[in-house]
């Protein structure tokens, strides 16, 4: 069975990049999904803790094998130039464990912007820093929040798939599943 970790919205934060990434050394996932917002704050964001875009970049150059990621709403050619993965594909596809999962940031999902879905398809987005799992038309919309800037009330957070998605804190701790 394969396992992958999906996590969005780093924004430049060295602090929460390095915690992300020993929950990714504790998890051994076949896989880090990003979601975009790797290195830049935004201008409606306060300055994330520890902001360090450049220690993030260091930290997860050497993982670019293992990393599959879309461009966010914050990332820009520049960050292309100094990050040795693809971060500006709008959208992505894959499929792990008989699920097809449509990746993208959620910046986009109005008219033109919104992926081909299928009927029991999952789409998963970052972009709002709140984690959901919620039924819409013929899809199932997941968000793993976000590693460094998390929004109403919730935790610094990120998914892990394996059977099934299981929504965790950066301590590891499950608060939230679903099939």
């Amino acid at each position: 069975m394969e396992k992958i970790m999906i996590a969005s919205d780093i924004h430049g934060s060295a602090y929460y990049c390095k915690k992300m990434l020993d929950r990714y050394k504790a998890e051994e996932p076949d896989l880090l999904v990003l979601l975009g917002d790797i290195l830049y704050h935004g201008p409606r964001n306060d300055l994330p803790r520890e902001y360090a875009p450049k220690e993030v970049i260091a930290m997860l150059n050497p993982l670019r094998s293992r990393i599959m990621c879309v461009r966010g709403n914050c990332d820009t050619e520049v960050d292309q130039m100094v990050l040795d993965f693809n971060v500006m594909c709008e959208q992505g596809c894959l499929y792990v464990n008989g699920r097809r999962i449509v990746i993208a940031h959620g910046h986009k999902l109005d008219g033109a912007g919104m992926p081909a879905l299928q009927d029991g398809d999952y789409l998963a987005c970052g972009h709002t820093h709140i984690p959901k799992c919620e039924q819409r038309e013929g899809y199932i919309y997941i968000n793993p929040g976000s590693v460094s800037i998390p929004k109403e009330g919730s935790a610094n957070s990120y998914i892990i798939l394996s059977d099934r998605f299981y929504w965790k804190d950066l301590e590891g701790n499950v608060y939230m599943t679903a099939e």
